[in-house]
């Protein structure tokens, strides 16, 4: 129990008694409306995040032509399979190398 100006109230925690004590009446309420102008709100900003994106990617972006994106997935591939080779290379002779030392 808290004691304030002499009336005994039921204790709610800091949270609430501030919530309830507070001198701007508007602040935090839980109103329809105001939940409603939030959700539009929301909505108009992510109507506008989706429109810069496209924005910026329809103006601003630099897109590769054709022939530098083939170039670019056949050194990939080519690096892949060299690095496959690497591995396999390895796998193999640590493979061999612990066959002959359990051969014993």
């Amino acid at each position: 129990m808290l004691r304030c100006e002499g009336r005994l109230l039921k204790y709610t925690g800091i949270a609430q008694s501030v919530e309830h004590w507070s001198p701007k009446p508007g602040v935090g309420s839980s109103s329809l409306s105001s939940r409603a102008n939030f959700k539009k709100m929301k909505k108009l900003q992510l109507l506008t995040n989706i429109e810069e994106a496209y924005d910026e990617l329809r103006y601003k972006t630099s897109w590769p032509t054709q022939k530098q994106v083939v170039k670019s997935a056949l050194l990939v591939m080519i690096a892949s399979a060299i690095i496959a080779l690497i591995i396999l290379i390895m796998d193999q002779v640590v493979d061999h190398l612990m066959h002959f030392i359990y051969s014993f």
